[in-house]
């Protein structure tokens, strides 16, 4: 994993952002299952890893351009850019924050 101050020009474009689900969206919607989760660091899209059968996390990145991604798995603190295919390490304050059940489901309620 690259040290911070290894890291590619994208890394100064990671900002806080809000995963909009709790699991893939595409798979969510179709019932499909998933191994790891990606959360899109641009627009907090949630997408599966390559290692899953749709590598929603990948089709993502390919519509929109967002380049980096950081896992959404407890206890990684990792992220990737795909226009450099670099590892990164992320801040405490930049880690994917998980929604709890509670405003999750009130989300959900309100579409947000």
């Amino acid at each position: 994993m690259l040290s911070l101050t290894e890291r590619c020009e994208h890394v100064s474009e990671v900002r806080q952002v809000t995963p909009r689900t709790r699991g893939c969206e595409e798979c969510l919607a179709l019932g499909a299952p998933w191994n790891e989760l990606r959360v899109c660091l641009s627009c907090g899209h949630v997408g599966c890893c390559e290692d899953s059968g749709h590598a929603h996390a990948l089709k993502h990145f390919n519509a929109t351009g967002h380049p980096l991604i950081a896992s959404f798995e407890r206890g990684e603190t990792w992220g990737w850019c795909y226009i450099h295919r670099r590892y990164f390490a992320l801040p405490p304050e930049s880690l994917p924050k998980r929604r709890s059940a509670l405003a999750a489901g009130l989300a959900r309620f309100f579409k947000r």
